[in-house]
């Protein structure tokens, strides 16, 4: 898992003085920046997880609960594509814009985007993800929306 330091250094240069004394999820908000995206990329997934339409379902609703965003609707999960693109995709529409996935199954990877007007800790994120689909490693891009 990449520390909170990594994720903020995708937003600020590892020396300014703002990397060290706001949390990404503070920057989001009347004033501030739109949204906070992270961009989540996780390597050597357990395969039958990331094959399991129900588990990603579930991946889901608990990810909501655990950084507090509401669910809009049902969560899609279509299992499609041939070769190194096959495996299953996700999309669930939140209250505040929408958490996305793909979940290769040729790499046992999963390439996941969480989008929020609403602030979020995408430190908790990663780690939430990373132990949920049994990565082995993981790559996370944080970007402030104006």
């Amino acid at each position: 898992m990449s520390s909170p330091t990594d994720s903020e250094s995708a937003i600020f240069p590892p020396e300014s003085p703002v990397a060290a004394s706001i949390a990404p999820q503070e920057m989001v908000g009347e004033g501030k920046a739109w949204g906070l995206c992270t961009a989540l990329d996780l390597q050597d997934c357990h395969p039958d997880l990331i094959r399991n339409a129900d588990h990603i379902r579930r991946y889901v609703v608990e990810l909501c609960e655990l950084i507090d965003m509401k669910r809009f609707g049902e969560c899609q999960v279509v299992d499609f594509g041939s070769g190194r693109v096959a495996g299953y995709s996700m999309v669930q529409l939140i209250s505040t814009s929408l958490i996305s996935g793909h979940f290769a199954n040729d790499t046992n990877t999963a390439y996941l985007d969480i989008f929020s007007c609403k602030g979020y800790d995408p430190a908790v994120v990663e780690a939430f993800s990373k132990d949920f689909f049994g990565a082995r490693r993981s790559t996370t891009t944080v970007t402030l929306r104006y």
